[in-house]
């Protein structure tokens, strides 16, 4: 079994006011934590995982298909894998949560 404790992690920026920090790493999964300052957006792209999240703290934007998704606190979400989107911080509070890849992501080519 494999514990990780959040205080270990180490977050990245990998774009302006976008932190990502790995959690545990399963053979068929993975989980890391996210961290959206006020402002910062996630360009778009996609992936060939599925990407589950939950939203700890703040609101932020999902852009898919041309429609746009709010999500926030206490709120969770799936994107399908290939499927292209973008998320955007339009508030004055950071976004904190997390999210968990199937299979497990490396690390993101849009960094």
């Amino acid at each position: 079994m494999q514990v990780c404790d959040t205080a270990d992690s180490e977050f990245t920026e990998v774009v302006d006011g976008v932190h990502i920090a790995p959690l545990a790493v399963g053979e068929r999964m993975n989980v890391q934590h996210f961290h959206i300052e006020p402002g910062a957006v996630v360009p778009e792209h996609s992936h060939p995982n599925e990407q589950v999240g939950f939203v700890a703290r703040g609101t932020f934007t999902f852009r898919i298909d041309g429609e746009e998704q709010v999500v926030g606190a206490g709120d969770s979400y799936v994107v399908p894998a290939e499927e292209p989107h973008e998320a955007a911080n339009r508030t004055d509070e950071p976004v904190r949560g997390i999210d968990v890849f199937s299979p497990p992501r490396d690390e993101p080519d849009w960094k």
